[in-house]
């Protein structure tokens, strides 16, 4: 391997140092931040690797960071004595995003510099905020346990590519350089980077020192003497684990910035739970619920779940073992004193100690939802806005807190004119008719398919309040919650409208009057139809359509079966009930007509117009546009 070698950026970085050289960030400070941040991670690696092999540690177990400047030539360094990187792990994680999904994420920007900084925050790319104030970084690295000649200096002007060589570091861990612009040289003064250290950085559990010079002797107030006293290193920070600090001690300033620095998310949270549990199990949790969402919170890859720490050591990042699938946009960590230092992501998995605490944390989040749907309304819609079709997942994940997570859903419905989804289902109880049984509701492709839908024209005659549902989990949460608080959910597009005493004596009886009437009709139909349909009958639930399709009780409903199809799984065919309108001029119509052939055609007509109505697509839409020219023609005639 040569000593030096020069290699080219993998390209999404190279989009990502244009933004950052061109200023993306309006808050430049932060630089100093992400590389804090980034040492402290170092030392948590270190502590953790080195309770299973101490060697590591390498006579020096006091971690720390240490920031230095030169104002002469216009430098920053920012070093630590952590776990530090071999010379694969330089080119790694230093010349390439090591994040899957990086086309995605250059989708995602928009040209807006606030909210496209928000979103590299999210992606964690800190180290290259660097060159937001610098026009060349150089990097000296060790890793813990190496040689001193297998250190290696990774360097790069933020353009096109960057250098990797070997060289001799006699200690282990990372040194960064920054060579400042000659237009933020004033990041090179000791007070400026003193303060932006007690502003971003207090919350670091390990020692971030600055250099204090010595002082020659020197007359005192009252003329006595007062001796030189050496330079020395002084630490910026509190240097102590926030969340062992007592909630009084903290600040919102400081909660938030602990949340930048555990998330590498560049915006303030919505909300946070900071507790300490003592008696049976003790431990202490820090729960943050995020303002916006990672942009890659659907990827496949997308890792999840809290920080955890033992006994104040650092263990493991993504811990998901603590946290539901369905809340997995949940930040934070947990620093337990019942787990073992060593343990392992296979001990968790079926630990008993590990159940419990998952349990407690999920009730924990759940309590801090509730307690914000009804302090602050508003609130509450921003974070469904963000993470409502994540926590739909919760009824079919989540028995044991089903009831709860249902009071957190929001819903469209037809009580507002609107596709926002601010309906929870207590209110829509509140709301209820006298006699009303049922919560009813209808899942579609979109609000406005399941708004105009030809279902709810009964009920809309009726004033019965529907919930519109067209998210594409809708149809799984149904199949996992059909009742809450003691109402049966019912959609109102599968079998009979069961209305209760929604529906008076006289309705009642002359829906039983136009059954009777019908039946000549509705044979003709079924013998038109054929196989195509299960059954024909007469329905009320329409109002100004003709005709309408619904699945029979426990057959698979439209929507499963897209959701099903778009999964790739295979489906059982499930011909629709046909239901038709006998109050609809276009129905009287059949009833008029003699000629079978064009009775066939009619009634095919209006079952493809259904269908179309109800899945939005036809199997057959050629043979259906034919028969619709057919017909107009021979309107015309």
């Amino acid at each position: 391997m040569s000593q030096q070698e020069t290699l080219g950026f993998q390209a999404e970085v190279k989009q990502l140092l244009h933004l950052m050289i061109h200023s993306l960030y309006s808050n430049k400070e932060i630089f100093l931040r992400e590389l804090v941040s980034n040492a402290a991670d170092a030392a948590d690696k270190l502590r953790y690797l080195a309770l299973t092999d101490d060697s590591l540690y390498e006579g020096d177990g006091e971690l720390r960071v240490r920031i230095t400047t030169d104002k002469e030539k216009g430098t920053v360094t920012i070093d630590d004595n952590g776990i530090g990187m071999t010379r694969e792990g330089v080119i790694e994680h230093l010349g390439t995003i090591a994040k899957s999904g990086t086309a995605e994420f250059f989708k995602n920007l928009s040209g807006d510099a606030a909210k496209d900084s928000q979103l590299i925050g999210q992606f964690g790319v800190g180290f290259y905020s660097a060159f937001i104030v610098a026009d060349k970084v150089t990097v000296r690295t060790r890793a813990a346990g190496a040689k001193p000649d297998e250190a290696v200096q990774w360097e790069s002007n933020g353009e096109g590519s960057f250098t990797v060589e070997n060289i001799v570091k006699q200690n282990r861990g990372t040194e960064i350089t920054l060579y400042l612009r000659e237009d933020e040289k004033e990041f090179a003064d000791d007070w400026r980077l003193k303060s932006i250290i007690t502003k971003y950085s207090d919350h670091i559990s390990i020692p971030v020192e600055m250099w204090q010079e010595g002082t020659a002797e020197h007359d005192g107030p009252d003329g006595e003497k007062i001796p030189a006293t050496e330079g020395h290193w002084q630490v910026m920070n509190k240097a102590t684990a926030l969340w062992n600090r007592s909630k009084s001690e903290i600040t919102d300033e400081e909660y938030q910035e602990f949340y930048k620095h555990i998330s590498h998310d560049f915006s303030d949270p919505l909300l946070w739970s900071h507790n300490r549990v003592e008696g049976k199990q003790e431990y202490t949790s820090l729960l943050y619920i995020p303002a916006k969402a990672p942009w890659d919170l659907w990827n496949r890859d997308y890792k999840h779940g809290l920080k955890l720490f033992v006994q104040r050591v650092f263990i493991m990042d993504d811990a998901e073992q603590f946290m539901p699938s369905y809340l997995r946009f949940v930040k934070g960590l947990i620093d337990s004193n019942d787990l073992p230092l060593n343990v392992s992501r296979e001990i968790l998995q079926d630990n008993k100690v590990t159940q419990t605490l998952r349990s407690a944390l999920t009730k924990r989040v759940l309590s801090m939802l509730e307690k914000l749907a009804q302090d602050d309304t508003e609130k509450y819609q921003q974070f469904w806005t963000e993470f409502g079709q994540v926590l739909k997942e919760g009824p079919a994940e989540d028995w044991s807190n089903k009831e709860r997570i249902a009071s957190l859903l929001r819903f469209a419905s037809t009580h507002n004119d609107s596709a926002t989804q601010d309906v929870s289902l207590d209110a829509y109880i509140e709301r209820m008719k006298a006699g009303q049984t049922h919560i009813y509701y209808i899942v579609a492709d979109s609000y406005q398919a399941a708004a105009h839908s030809p279902h709810l024209e009964q009920l809309r005659k009726k004033d019965v309040e529907v919930l519109l549902l067209s998210d594409r989990i809708d149809e799984w949460l149904i199949s996992h919650l059909n009742e809450y608080k003691g109402k049966q959910l019912h959609s109102v597009t599968r079998g009979d409208l069961e209305l209760g005493e929604l529906e008076d004596a006289d309705e009642k009886a002359e829906k039983e009057k136009l059954a009777t009437e019908s039946e000549p009709l509705v044979k003709r139909i079924k013998d038109a139809l054929g196989d195509k349909v299960t059954d024909v009958r007469i329905t009320t639930r329409l109002t100004d359509t003709p005709a309408c399709v619904v699945v029979g009780e426990g057959e698979m409903s439209t929507q499963m079966i897209k959701l099903m199809q778009a999964a790739g799984q295979p489906v059982p065919e499930v011909k629709p009930i046909f239901e038709i309108n006998p109050a609809h001029p276009l129905v009287k119509r059949l009833i008029d007509e003699q000629d079978e052939s064009l009775f066939a055609d009619w009634s095919n007509l209006l079952l493809q117009q259904s269908l179309l109505s109800e899945k939005g697509s036809l199997s057959d839409p050629s043979t259906f546009v034919s028969l619709v020219n057919k017909m107009l023609m021979d309107s015309v005639k």
